[in-house]
């Protein structure tokens, strides 16, 4: 998956941490999120906003950094 275009960093906006499309979620807060136990489905719940390709593209980032 390219990820690119959905993993912003600006360095003005959460320090330079790597967003989920120019919003103010890191890829960070999800992979935390993900390993204190939430689903896909409740992460998707809790943030309408977001997408599970957005969710797919925190993992990838990661797995490719």
């Amino acid at each position: 998956m390219d990820y690119h275009h959905l993993i912003t960093i600006e360095p003005g906006k959460r320090s330079g941490k790597p967003c989920i499309r120019g919003m103010r979620i890191t890829v960070q807060d999800i992979l935390e999120y993900l390993a204190g136990g939430m689903t896909e489905a409740e992460i998707l719940a809790d943030f309408s906003e977001l997408t599970a390709e957005d969710i797919t593209a925190c993992l990838d980032f990661t797995n490719s950094n």
